[in-house]
């Protein structure tokens, strides 16, 4: 449980959490009551559900009255199993580390986290129920007999779930029962535990996207094939003078993405620390049709008045095309989100649903390339029109020399 009894420099440490405003210390002990995993961190947990309306997201925030549960926390023992944290709280609710070492590191294998789709306050209207699970590896790690320490914001990306821990201080395999004095810092923070400044912002007119590939794939193979550049245009009010502003985000093809297969609906996550894109394609059986058909953004904005932006719109249809034909479209696309929020999309082609041995299928051009291609088009023909005509006056002309020269 959440340290009862603990001696005084966890006592500290707990109230050091506390002044964060939502940190919590985690202890697990062996049959001699001796500690051999601590952990002080605070966390949330990012979920998109299903209803009967589309998708909706919740946010969860890790309460003051989560607690250790010993039933499912161990120690470990050589050789037959790994030590383990388990943090139970709400209805239903259980965040598991399951930790591994070898001769210079320990880390944190595998993180767990189970949640209650029956719970209405936090998936109000939710079409499944019951008690579910994602899981992820991380790349939590420390060299043995040091604590890890991460100030920055931590984020596990499981599936439609995405933890992000903050404040972080753990270690396991303890020697003494206590944290130790000696640290080895997560990356994003450094070599020293100082906080990290945030990214700049990018500039109001930046350079066009670069293209990314896109796969996802489920029981049934590869149910969808992109190749794409995407920008985010957000408008969004300024912290420090109230002044409304527009900026553009670019999405990088180094970002990290996963994705899901269902019969009716094909998701695409693409995402970072501070962003997380959603799109959905969705279809219509009776026309043979798929298209995006639901697109959803949370980010992070330092110099926002409130900094986390999000925007969602489940009523889309762009990026039409056949199932079994690929979308493409050279011209810029914007589809339009919500009053402060549309997506740029560039270079695209999408194929959704059904996707033949990885491979794009029969091209379908968007109009505005086809639009593009008038204005060649009728040019050529005036040019052709031009030539014709100067033909045509050249013939008669001629004929009209050689009338003018016959033999009387």
């Amino acid at each position: 449980m959440a340290a009862p009894g603990a001696r005084r420099p966890l006592l500290l440490l707990l109230l050091a959490g506390l002044a964060h405003g939502a940190s919590a210390l985690f202890v697990v002990k062996d049959n001699n009551g001796t500690a051999c995993i601590m952990a002080n961190f605070s966390a949330s947990f990012w979920t998109i559900y299903e209803t009967g309306h589309g998708s909706q997201n919740s946010t969860i925030d890790l309460p003051p009255s989560a607690e250790v549960l010993n039933s499912s926390s161990s120690c470990g023992r050589e050789n037959v199993a790994e030590p383990s944290l388990t943090v139970a709280f709400g209805s239903g609710y259980l965040l598991t580390l399951n930790f591994t070492k070898n001769a210079t590191l320990y880390r944190v294998q595998h993180m767990r986290f189970t949640y209650n789709l029956s719970d209405t306050q936090h998936f109000s209207n939710a079409s499944a129920k019951g008690i579910h699970s994602v899981d992820s590896i991380t790349d939590i790690k420390a060299d043995i007999n040091k604590t890890y320490r991460c100030l920055s914001a931590t984020e596990v990306h499981m599936g439609n779930v995405t933890i992000t821990l903050r404040d972080v201080t753990i270690q396991a395999y303890l020697s003494n029962g206590n944290f130790s004095k000696e640290e080895t810092h997560c990356t994003q923070d450094g070599p020293s535990p100082t906080p990290v400044p945030p990214s700049p912002l990018p500039p109001l007119v930046p350079t066009n996207p670069t293209v990314a590939k896109y796969n996802v794939t489920g029981k049934n193979g590869t149910c969808l094939l992109a190749s794409m550049a995407l920008q985010l245009n957000i408008t969004y009010l300024k912290k420090d003078n109230n002044t409304t502003v527009t900026r553009v985000f670019n999405i990088s093809p180094n970002d990290t993405y996963n994705g899901t297969c269902d019969i009716s609906a094909v998701t695409l996550r693409v995402g970072n620390n501070s962003t997380l894109l959603q799109l959905k394609f969705g279809m219509n059986a009776t026309s043979s049709l798929f298209f995006l058909q639901d697109v959803q953004l949370n980010m992070t904005l330092p110099d926002a008045k409130d900094s986390s932006f999000y925007a969602s719109n489940s009523s889309l249809r762009a990026l039409q095309a056949t199932i079994g034909n690929s979308y493409k479209c050279n011209t810029e696309e914007h589809i339009f989100v919500s009053q402060t929020f549309s997506l740029n999309v560039f270079s695209i082609q999408v194929q959704a649903f059904k996707v033949e041995s990885g491979r794009f299928g029969s091209v379908e051009e968007c109009v505005q390339d086809g639009n593009n291609m008038l204005i060649p088009i009728a040019v050529g023909g005036a040019l052709a029109g031009l030539v014709l005509i100067v033909l045509i006056a050249y013939l008669i002309g001629r004929k009209r020399s050689h009338a003018g020269y016959q033999t009387i």
